[in-house]
């Protein structure tokens, strides 16, 4: 058996934590960042209730003393790339899932700095000291098991799961404390009476799998009894580019979804034209209010990148998903992603023949005018800042949802 090497490190309610280290009189009080919705909260507001995601007036009666915070999205990029390089100073390998957390194995560096434990324990220190910032790690064996000792971690703490007792440690813990288990698959089990990891490692895995489907039941099953053979990937060439917009609860209808798509689209096919990527699977996610979600998928055979294609093909999408569930009147959150990427294609040049999605083809005449003016408008964002210029209903609307700068931090699939 392995021994104990691999480390998750996560910066603790990073973004209140920020905003607590930039203004001292946060220190010590309820704070959110955001306003509309709540995009972070601190751990003194998280003891009211109040979680990211949440509506602005609904946190607010939680936590009447609650302090509404704008966001410094420069900081918060500046010092969580600052609390990554850290952990590169301990070891090459590093793999980074988000702009606050990241996994890093030791194993070939402890006769360098000491044991995984006392490597953690310096990473931690040092973010302290040179940051400012409280961070949580948990070592393990494995990815699964090091990123759970450091949710058992928080706030502000070192939990180390020696080989031997793995199963101890991770037994008793509930299961919404696993990857991937989110309120729709928690609340499936806790119908079938299972709250611990310990009882679901208990089922039988085609039992699982009949509960949550064959690919979720198979890994569940399988992490349940800490089975991850998942290494430390320190370059990933993207395989995909998305972004998701909460809605709180809105009716399910053209008005509220299609400004809402549009937004999407213009951020993702932006991303995409940074990169030279073009996409041939767009997929469509909607979640309704009692929290379950359908996608619907569609590939192309002409790659895209432009706004409005993307906007285009993910619409009709969308009705497709209100044709099909005629009696859902309320939605929570949509989200789009484009797969299958390609660099820099070469775009077979297209005679115009009338066909429905002439448009949508970057070789059409049409398809070429729209990306020629993507790309005007994307070095008018560069030079003047992305709200100088944007696309009609959606550059006028007052959105009081997630800014797009603090998307851009937690959007890294390119």
């Amino acid at each position: 058996m392995s021994s104990a090497t691999i480390l998750h490190a996560d910066l603790d309610a990073f973004y209140a934590s920020v905003e607590q280290l930039l203004d001292p009189k946060l220190r010590g009080r309820p704070i959110a960042v955001g306003g509309g919705v709540v995009l972070a909260a601190s751990y003194e507001a998280k003891a009211f209730g109040v979680h990211g995601g949440m509506s602005g007036w609904a946190a607010r009666e939680l936590c009447p003393e609650l302090l509404f915070t704008g966001g410094h999205f420069e900081e918060y990029q500046r010092l969580g790339d600052a609390a990554i390089k850290v952990l590169g100073d301990y070891t090459p390998l590093v793999e980074r899932i988000s702009i606050d957390e990241a996994f890093a194995d030791v194993a070939g560096c402890e006769h360098l700095f000491g044991s995984a434990e006392a490597i953690a324990r310096s990473i931690r220190a040092r973010i302290r000291t040179e940051l400012g910032l409280p961070i949580s790690v948990g070592v393990a064996r494995t990815k699964h098991l090091a990123k759970i000792a450091s949710q058992v971690a928080k706030p502000d703490g070192l939990v180390v799961v020696p080989p031997e007792t793995e199963l101890d440690f991770l037994h008793p813990l509930p299961v919404n404390l696993m990857w991937g288990v989110g309120p729709v698959t928690e609340g499936r089990l806790e119908d079938e009476g299972i709250l611990t990891i310990g009882q679901l490692a208990e089922k039988r895995t085609d039992w699982v799998q009949r509960l949550l489907g064959n690919a979720t039941g198979e890994k569940l099953s399988r992490l349940a009894w800490n089975r991850d053979p998942r290494e430390i990937v320190v370059h990933q060439r993207a395989r995909s580019a998305g972004a998701q917009s909460a809605l709180g609860r809105r009716p399910f209808t053209e008005k509220t979804w299609r400004p809402a798509l549009i937004h999407l689209a213009d951020r993702i096919a932006t991303r995409l034209r940074a990169k030279s990527w073009f996409g041939y699977t767009i997929t469509v996610r909607v979640r309704f209010r009692d929290m379950s979600a359908v996608t619907r998928s569609a590939t192309i055979d002409s790659p895209l990148a432009a706004t409005a294609s993307l906007a285009e093909i993910a619409e009709e999408l969308v009705r497709v998903v209100r044709t099909d569930h005629p009696d859902e009147q309320t939605i929570t959150l949509l989200a789009i992603s484009v797969a299958h990427l390609v660099r820099d294609p070469l775009l077979q040049l297209e005679l115009p023949l009338g066909l429905a999605d002439e448009a949508r083809r970057s070789g059409s005449r049409q398809g070429r005018a729209r990306l020629t003016a993507d790309h005007a408008i994307d070095r008018i964002r560069t030079r003047f800042g992305r709200q100088a210029i944007g696309y009609g209903q959606v550059a006028l609307e007052k959105r009081e949802t997630v800014p797009d700068a603090f998307r851009a931090l937690a959007e890294k699939e390119l």
